[in-house]
């Protein structure tokens, strides 16, 4: 048999143990060495009035890779379980006014809004940062661990979700996400918002961002982008605080770098950076009263979100390649992640 019709048989009953060994709800995904790669999407859609639209089918969308048609094989309109990192800022900017609505918000998020199936991780981050609850589907671990923490030092939120990615990626669910509550600008992070955008790309996590600001005025508002803050003291060049490892994560030390001052406005734009890409999003919000309302719409958005697959083959070339999702009726407003690197071909 000719070369060319064997590659052919090959990559096709390859395709075909794909479609055939996943259900429109199956919580696997698949890369094969061969180059044929089941590439997964979360969508969220809303019409103009931001209410979410429920009951759509697979026909109701189209997806297109580098402006290519693809076949979705994989479809489900039902609420998959999500695997879920909830970091939380406990730099010295949160007073405990503040810390007591956030752990309040995060009780009513994990409690009473999120699915049973679903399980989460919890980590506080302030100079540093620390793997306070591992994964777990215990809610009242994750709630010991929100309200054991103390608020202290300086923000390194770019560090945070860099170390929390490669945890998020170990979790049992397809759906991946991480949630940050944040009140004030990064101070601390030796991770650039390029190479951490460059990281959260490389994943399939949907990052959702909830920026306190106590100066906006509403919850669009885009704050001035504020002048950088410098710890103190001064950091030697190249070098970053000491950490005391843990397995899979640093730990906090507390202390070292310099709080946001109060009442400074959270950059909104730099957060959509690493969102805006993942099928996310980031919202400010009024102070920390309107914390509870942000977490109920985002546990709201993860319920009723439609996932979908579709497999491409013969793209291992380390690059991005943009997805695009559209729903038929023009009417309506999808939100889905932006785009993939491809694995680059191993030998």
């Amino acid at each position: 048999m000719p070369l060319a019709f064997v590659r052919v048989a090959i990559v096709g009953a390859l395709v075909t143990a794909v479609t055939s060994s996943i259900g429109a709800q199956s919580q696997e995904g698949f890369r094969f060495k061969s180059g044929v790669e089941l590439i997964n999407v979360t969508a969220t859609v809303t019409d103009d009035d931001g209410r979410f639209v429920a009951g759509l089918r697979r026909e109701d969308f189209t997806v297109d890779e580098d402006n290519n048609r693809q076949e979705i094989t994989h479809f489900s309109n039902e609420r998959v379980p999500v695997s879920l990192g909830i970091l939380l800022d406990t730099s010295g900017s949160m007073t405990p006014d503040k810390m007591s609505a956030a752990r309040a918000a995060i009780d009513r998020f994990i409690f009473d809004l999120l699915g049973p199936d679903d399980e989460l991780f919890f980590v506080e981050f302030a100079a540093s940062s620390r793997l306070a609850q591992g994964w777990t589907t215990d809610r009242r671990a994750i709630s010991r661990a929100v309200a054991a923490v103390n608020a202290n030092g300086g923000t390194a939120l770019y560090d945070a979700v860099a170390e929390a990615l490669p945890v998020t990626r170990d979790g049992k669910n397809q759906k991946k996400a991480l949630l940050v509550i944040s009140d004030g600008n990064d101070t601390n992070s030796s991770t650039s918002v390029r190479d951490l955008r460059d990281q959260i790309r490389e994943s399939e996590v949907m990052v959702y961002a909830l920026g306190v600001d106590g100066t906006a005025t509403t919850s669009r508002a885009r704050p001035r982008t504020q002048p950088p803050s410098f710890p103190i003291p001064f950091p030697v060049p190249g070098r970053r605080p000491p950490r005391i490892p843990t397995p899979g994560f640093p730990q906090i030390l507390g202390g070292g770098g310099w709080p946001s001052p109060p009442g400074a406005r959270v950059n909104a734009d730099v957060l959509r950076q690493i969102t805006d890409d993942t099928g996310g999003r980031t919202e400010i919000v009024r102070g920390f009263g309107d914390l509870s309302r942000a977490t109920a719409q985002i546990a709201d958005e993860l319920s009723q979100q439609y996932y979908m697959g579709y497999v491409t083959t013969g793209k291992q070339d380390g690059r991005w390649h943009a997805i695009r999702v559209d729903v038929r009726d023009r009417r309506l407003n999808v939100r889905a992640r932006r785009g993939y690197v491809a694995g680059r071909a191993e030998p």
